[in-house]
């Protein structure tokens, strides 16, 4: 794990936004496409607001995110509205986006059918992932319904997903698709979430989800 410590929030967020970039960039200079996935939730605004005017070629860039809440996307809780209003916008809205919310009744439904549009965006060329006091990345909660076989080896690339204390169903990308991309960075705030980052980094991942990508990733964080 390579840990990194900004001055301010600010820094961190322009920080992070300039690293992803730049990876996209250089996949790009060998590569056709490249595929960046993201988290929802607040606290990657910042980092999006930057990320949507980098001089990119992101007609050649696809957007997924990392889970998403069981509700239409103009829901106050949809994380493809933040992802709308923060980063597809811009430079960044000649990405494609792939929306993890297909409108069936139920996530379950919609699993195959993304499982079958994400396989030619793999391996993901960039993954930022946040993460929740209880260690929970993604929607890989602890405790939830299918965490074990969403943490395993084979898992189905994405999967629905449903956990106490997540108000909605959700859907997620699974623990091989996210921990085998190129680059992965972890973007984490306030004391609370580095006192669970070093409860994580003695945890087992059925226990804190985040710790099976610690290994690979960087941790960015700012008081």
């Amino acid at each position: 794990m390579d840990f990194k410590e900004y001055p301010d929030r600010e820094m961190l967020a322009l920080s992070v936004a300039d690293r992803i970039a730049s990876q996209l960039a250089q996949h790009l200079r060998g590569n056709d496409r490249a595929t960046l996935c993201v988290p929802g939730g607040t606290s990657p605004a910042p980092v999006f607001e930057t990320l949507s005017g980098t001089d990119l070629d992101w007609s050649r860039v696809t957007v997924v995110l990392g889970d998403e809440r069981w509700v239409d996307g103009d829901h106050k809780r949809s994380n493809s509205r933040l992802l709308r209003r923060h980063l597809l916008k811009d430079k960044a809205a000649a990405a494609e986006y792939i929306d993890l919310y297909t409108g069936d009744a139920s996530p379950d439904l919609a699993t195959d059918g993304l499982a079958e549009r994400l396989a030619p965006t793999l391996p993901l060329t960039v993954v930022l992932l946040g993460m929740g006091n209880d260690m929970h990345t993604a929607s890989l909660f602890p405790g939830a319904d299918h965490l074990k076989a969403a943490m395993a080896p084979d898992a189905a690339p994405v999967m629905a997903i449903r956990a106490e204390g997540a108000e909605e169903p959700r859907i997620t990308l699974t623990r091989p698709v996210l921990a085998d991309a190129l680059n992965i960075h972890v973007l984490i705030m306030g004391p609370e979430k580095r006192e669970a980052l070093e409860r994580a980094q003695k945890s087992d991942p059925m226990q804190a989800p985040i710790r099976a990508f610690l290994d690979q990733a960087t941790v960015h964080w700012a008081e």
